[in-house]
């Protein structure tokens, strides 16, 4: 009657003649292209996805390798040395910054100097389906794939137990891809409250990808509540009757992020609907019982077979299997959040900035080579407001063009001055620059966080040459004040990751520096001297005040300054 195996059962009384007539030719074909698709795009082939694995310390784990875990997508071209889409957590290194850019470049004078910017930094409209390359050449391998299987299976009349294996693969690759997904909104540092000086840039100056993650980020109680969602709809994956609840909240879910990033230019369209596929394809089973149950009001039966896990080996097999699932994406991944998103989130810096130098600054006088340069909102060399953050950036606003950082301000770097959220998808003129102070000696050490705007410098070879061993512009005196940054957080949030980074050299260009001597009794006005990016004699005097935001302050706040 059917080609069921004697170790398969059934989880219902009545097995309907229907179910279990043999499939049709066309039916094993789609079956199998469809089942070689799937393990295509549920299997890394990444190998630095295994080595995370293997090198993963759990004695002390950072939020990131879990998350790395969770997070990979199909990415076969990568493999030829082609470039991967960009997904949640990108963000440019400073390699990336170090290509040479002259379109639409534009000079502008600096105190007698020249330098170059570009108006434009965002990379070049990629085709729909090239966007979907990567999943083009899974669809191809399982076209092949599922040609040769028909060739060598050509008796088997349908593959029920397979169909039950492909739907755990996919189970468990939805559960654990959306679980990282919603704990970076659970404990909000996905979409970050705004900076001081992103509250005090310019509507028209943020890019529309900007725009959205501000939105976000300004309600955070919102964004737990979409964490709690997806985390839902992973918890039910994991377990075979609540598979149709948890695949219809992931589809709402990412399919509403999926439009949201088309709508904004997110650049995360790819990677959420990815999960809404694999949602698509647990549900699709349902779709007609579902159809005919709630639509039809007919008596409706669902079928399904199930391999017979009940001997002690398999048994015992998949429940540990499972509670290592728990343990790990429930367990250590909430406890990596937690110190995460207090001592150390991932888009913003994690060294508290000098305590006194802190809040909103107005410019009340300029010096540039011992000349006063006065106010004047069209000048391009003068600084018409500064900000001193919690942390360790000072921002400033200057009318010149900047190359815009395109990115969202992710990845997973230790560095603080890799994190590049607060200038991402910001023009204007807003500048950023990360700083190493010396408390003792009252300087201060500036880079410009913004690797991108170097693009405008590409003729300059000693601006955008890669440093591959340390320089010396800061002085072994001057760090003995400053301290080792890898322990400037708090020790609950250390870990292995964090140790191996900054063990690592660098690999990036050379920023633009300032080093700026500072003057201050508590802070209210505070004397900047020193050289600037070109290498100017400046004289700043900055007057603190407060300025009321409509915005009221957010009740979640990320790190410990």
């Amino acid at each position: 009657m059917s080609d069921l195996s004697k170790n398969e059962i059934q989880d219902t009384a009545d097995i309907s003649p229907t179910a279990l007539k043999p499939w049709s030719a066309l039916k094993k074909f789609g079956f199998r292209v469809l089942f070689i698709f799937l393990l295509a795009m549920c299997i890394p082939f990444s190998p630095n996805w295994y080595k995370n694995v293997l090198t993963l310390d759990w004695s002390r784990p950072h939020y990131r390798d879990l998350y790395d875990i969770a997070r990979f997508q199909p990415g076969f071209l990568s493999l030829f040395g082609g470039q991967r889409n960009r997904d949640i957590t990108d963000s440019p290194d400073g390699n990336a910054a170090s290509g040479k850019d002259k379109k639409n470049s534009v000079k502008i004078e600096n105190s007698g100097k020249k330098a170059t910017a570009n108006t434009v930094a965002l990379p070049a409209k990629k085709s729909f389906l090239a966007d979907y390359a990567d999943w083009g050449v899974a669809l191809f391998i399982g076209l092949l794939g599922g040609a040769i299987w028909s060739v060598l299976d050509r008796k088997r009349k349908s593959y029920h137990e397979l169909y039950y294996w492909i739907r755990v693969v996919v189970r468990y690759r939805a559960g654990i891809g959306i679980i990282g997904f919603g704990f970076t909104k659970l404990f909000p540092t996905q979409m970050p409250y705004p900076s001081l000086g992103l509250l005090n840039s310019n509507f028209g100056d943020f890019t529309a990808q900007k725009i959205y993650w501000l939105s976000v980020g300004i309600v955070p109680w919102y964004q737990v509540f979409g964490g709690v969602v997806e985390i839902l709809a992973g918890a039910l994956l994991f377990f075979r009757k609540t598979t149709t609840f948890g695949a219809i909240l992931l589809i709402a879910a990412l399919g509403d992020i999926t439009f949201v990033n088309y709508a904004y230019d997110g650049g995360v369209h790819v990677y959420a609907f990815y999960f809404v596929v694999l949602g698509l394809f647990l549900l699709a089973d349902d779709i007609p019982k579902l159809y005919n149950l709630l639509i039809l009001e007919r008596y409706t039966v669902p079928f399904r077979v199930y391999p017979d896990l009940r001997k002690p080996a398999w048994k015992y097999t998949r429940i540990g299997l499972k509670v290592l699932t728990f343990l790990i994406f429930f367990g250590v991944m909430t406890y990596t959040e937690i110190i995460n998103f207090k001592y150390d989130p991932y888009k913003q810096p994690a060294t508290a900035g000098v305590k006194n130098l802190r809040g909103n600054y107005r410019v009340t006088e300029f010096k540039i080579n011992g000349q006063v340069v006065p106010f004047n909102p069209l000048d391009s060399t003068r600084w018409q407001e500064a900000t001193f953050e919690n942390w360790t950036t000072l921002t400033f606003r200057v009318n010149r063009p900047v190359l815009i950082d395109p990115s969202n301000g992710g990845g997973s770097p230790m560095r603080d001055i890799q994190r590049t959220f607060e200038i991402s998808g910001v023009a204007g003129g807003q500048r950023a620059f990360h700083y190493y102070a010396d408390t003792i000696d009252k300087v201060l050490y500036l880079q410009d966080k913004n690797v991108m705007a170097l693009r405008g410098q590409a003729k300059n070879k000693a601006a955008t040459a890669e440093i591959k061993k340390p320089d010396e512009w800061i002085s072994k005196a001057a760090w003995a004040h400053i301290g080792n940054e890898k322990e400037m957080i708090d020790p609950r949030a250390w870990s292995t990751r964090r140790d191996r980074e900054f063990a690592a050299q660098p690999k990036e260009i050379r920023r633009n520096r300032m080093v700026l001597h500072y003057e201050t009794k508590d802070g209210s006005k505070v004397l900047l001297t020193g050289l600037n990016e070109y290498n100017d004699s400046v004289s700043i005097v900055l007057n603190r005040y407060d300025r009321p935001y409509v915005l009221p302050k957010s009740t979640l706040n990320a790190g410990k300054y």
